[in-house]
């Protein structure tokens, strides 16, 4: 039996990248999913590839940001499939901004998204959560750590974020019986990140010409292999584990002592 049959799944922003690798996986393992994102042309493809791995989907289209989204997603899920097991908080933005660059409203708007509104999906779909003694799975970064100087909304966002996986991890289970986890994502080459690489002016194939204290491994992360690892937080195998954060990159992120001589590493097997 394959490690999710049953179940049900919200997996926001999954039109591209994590988002769709995770909610493609946790189709493969037996999932109905609930594909949203914000822009309308990502979700129908989206939809149709679930589909096609022979599993059932539906789609929807909205800024979770906007009053009533999280209530509709799991209407959607309700109405759709008869219950909802887990969600997935994916969705997020990418703000530029430093000490000095940074405005109240970029800042505003980077915690509504990547923030606020995976806690008021998770308080929306609580009551479903509970009847299922379903999981939350919350998708952060290696930057709630620290950050990179010119990511400062976003590693605050991320490290909000981590806090709040902590807290209701141990709260919603104790109370609910309801498992909420996180993983921190490293350095994963998805659509949008080549997108944003290319647009800093490196060329298209920047990915094949990575520093090695950046990529030990010669290459980046595939959204697949977050998507692997994700699996195992929203199966029952994860047993009674809850409120843990574990970081998906392939160097120690703290306290890391890069290589002097990059081209003394091996290269990858593979």
């Amino acid at each position: 039996m394959s490690r999710l049959t049953g179940k049900v799944v919200i997996v926001t922003g999954s039109g591209t990248g994590i988002g769709r690798a995770i909610a493609l996986r946790a189709a493969a393992e037996g999932a109905a999913v609930v594909i949203h994102d914000r822009l309308a042309e990502l979700v129908p493809p989206a939809v149709a590839a679930v589909e096609a791995a022979g599993a059932r989907a539906v789609g929807h289209v909205e800024d979770l940001t906007a009053d009533g989204c999280p209530e509709r997603l799991v209407q959607l899920a309700v109405d759709s499939f008869g219950r909802l097991d887990s969600i997935v908080n994916n969705a997020a933005i990418i703000t530029d901004g430093d000490i000095h660059t940074t405005d109240a409203a970029a800042f505003d708007r980077t915690l509504a998204v990547n923030t606020l509104a995976p806690l008021r999906l998770i308080q929306a779909a609580l009551p479903q959560l509970r009847a299922s003694r379903g999981s939350v799975l919350n998708i952060g970064s290696v930057n709630a750590w620290c950050g990179e100087p010119n990511l400062l909304p976003y590693a605050i966002s991320k490290g909000a974020l981590m806090t709040l996986t902590r807290n209701l991890g141990d709260v919603l289970f104790r109370e609910a019986g309801v498992r909420v986890n996180q993983i921190n994502p490293g350095w994963v080459l998805t659509e949008n990140e080549a997108t944003r690489k290319r647009a800093d002016g490196l060329a298209p194939d920047w990915p094949s010409h990575l520093p090695r204290e950046f990529c030990p491994a010669g290459r980046l992360i595939r959204p697949e292999e977050i998507a692997a690892a994700a699996i195992y937080w929203l199966a029952d195998e994860c047993g009674p584990i809850s409120g843990q954060v574990v970081d998906l990159e392939q160097h120690p992120f703290i306290g890391r002592n890069p290589p002097k001589n990059p081209t003394t590493v091996p290269p990858p097997r593979s």
